[in-house]
């Protein structure tokens, strides 16, 4: 996995593309904007994730040898451009906005400035890096929102679709709130904990459930976490547990970390039932946690029916994001250079005017109110444009322009989301850890209100486009109207 050369890791549209523009002598820079247009799960809110794998990416970007002995035998491309593709590398400009960060509808996550072949080279790639990444990450927080302080631990690695998918989501998952993974390549490659307890079959591996807990037990003391549900969770899994629990607290193993877990029937029920039996022996501080096709709506009804689960472990649902599993960003021309070097702003046309683009070289704003430190809206300009925050601020609604709100001067303040990664081909960003962005992530999400958070009708954060940018926007649109009326 970490080995390939994701260089062909493209559409073959594009290769045809940069081939006519080689052809016809297009080295122009354009501008492209990659974006997604609906939160994913009806949310009201989404998490960036995926740039560390986007640089690497582009970091790497070559055509090897074999790669172009591969191309020139789909007898589709002409001998001058494969020698060009010979040596290729990335010469461009990218902007994106960090990993961890909230996201919103129709803004850039990704800016890309470059010679309109590597522009549109890259696209398929960086399209499905930063949409899978970003599905798990937003995921996964909806899932350890659902769970209110609980652990979660991401163990969907054989549900997962292939290799890549199960550890690069493990590490979107970590990133979007999850405290661990049991997946252990992903742990050694991004420095995550790794978590687990055991299976069914260790159980049944043994004699008897007792004899195969405090085998388990002697082996793990201090994360001793029983499976408790392959016979009988009341009448056997229980007992046994408390008797492995008791008779290491009389040989003097300190209980650090132990507990049961459950894996099947009434959870809801099964809880109280198990918090009852081991406050009754004396193991208050006993962990019990849950598994079995889990995801934040199961989650939050066991929460509402007082189950008393504080530890979660999620797979199949988070890993997949079975209920929404694709993220829908695009990836859309925004200018072009004329023959003077200017970029000229383009436009994307649509009947659906949610899929009109935002045209021109753009940058974004995060405007938080002042007293509560809360998102107040996201703002799309052009990006020579400058703000005063002590100035009044009249935001709106670029889809109903006539829905307006005030700021008042000095109430809010401003910060640019898109940075730079790359500037003329080299990388001028470094990534931090997957913990330190897991808690960039942890203080973003305290950025909205619960009702943003919300699973069902979450309050929007809205997305406004400057004055300038609308303008720009209007003109093109009214322009183009004019052509086609002849």
């Amino acid at each position: 996995m970490s080995t390939y050369n994701l260089t062909l890791m493209t559409d073959l549209y594009e290769m045809t593309m940069m081939q006519g523009y080689f052809k016809t002598g297009n080295k122009k820079r354009v501008v492209f904007d990659a974006f997604y247009r609906s939160n994913p799960c009806g949310g009201g809110y989404a998490i960036s994730c995926g740039l560390e794998q986007m640089i690497d990416y582009i970091k790497n970007l070559h055509f090897s040898a074999d790669d172009i002995e591969y191309l020139k035998s789909l007898s589709i491309f002409d001998q001058d451009f494969l020698d060009y593709l010979a040596g290729f590398h990335f010469s461009g400009d990218i902007y994106a906005i960090p990993e961890g960060t909230l996201i919103f509808p129709r803004e850039p996550l990704v800016k890309v400035v470059a010679p309109i072949m590597e522009a549109q080279l890259i696209e398929t790639a960086l399209l499905n890096i930063i949409n899978h990444q970003s599905l798990i990450a937003t995921k996964a927080a909806r899932v350890c929102y659902a769970a209110k302080g609980d652990g979660v631990m991401e163990f969907g690695l054989r549900r997962a679709q292939g290799p890549d998918s199960g550890t690069y989501g493990a590490r979107a998952a970590v990133i979007g709130g999850c405290k661990g993974t049991s997946n252990v390549l992903a742990g050694r490659l991004f420095d995550v904990p790794v978590l687990g307890t055991h299976a069914h079959s260790w159980i049944m591996s043994f004699p008897d459930e007792y004899t195969a807990f405090k085998k388990y037990a002697e082996l793990y003391p201090n994360a001793c976490i029983l499976l408790v549900d392959t016979y009988d969770t009341l009448a056997s899994g229980i007992p046994n547990a408390i008797r492995v629990f008791t008779e290491m607290r009389e040989a003097g193993i300190p209980l650090t970390y132990y507990g049961i877990r459950l894996d099947s029937g009434d959870l809801a029920y099964l809880s109280k039932k198990v918090r009852q039996m081991l406050d009754a022996a004396g193991f208050e501080d006993a962990v019990i946690s849950a598994s079995n096709d889990l995801d934040e709506y199961l989650i939050q009804s066991l929460k509402i029916q007082g189950a008393m689960i504080t530890s979660w472990g999620v797979g199949t649902n988070l890993i997949t994001s079975k209920d929404n599993p694709s993220f829908g960003g695009v990836y859309k021309m925004a200018a072009i250079e004329d023959d003077n070097g200017n970029f000229v702003p383009k436009i994307k046309i649509s009947e659906n005017s949610e899929k009109i683009t935002n045209p021109g070289s753009k940058t974004i704003y995060r405007i938080y109110d002042n007293d509560t430190g809360k998102i107040r809206a996201d703002l799309i300009c052009l990006d020579d444009e400058t703000f005063d925050t002590s100035r009044d601020m009249t935001l709106f609604d670029p889809l109903e322009p006539w829905k307006k709100t005030k700021l008042a001067g000095g109430s809010y303040s401003m910060r640019e989301l898109l940075v730079p990664i790359f500037k003329n081909g080299a990388c001028v960003y470094e990534s931090p850890s997957v913990m330190e962005i897991r808690d960039i992530c942890t203080k973003e999400k305290d950025t909205i209100w619960d009702e943003t958070k919300r699973f069902v009708n979450p309050a929007e954060i809205h997305v406004d486009l400057s004055n300038k940018l609308y303008a720009l926007k209007e003109e093109l649109l009214q322009k183009m109207s004019e052509e086609e009326m002849g």
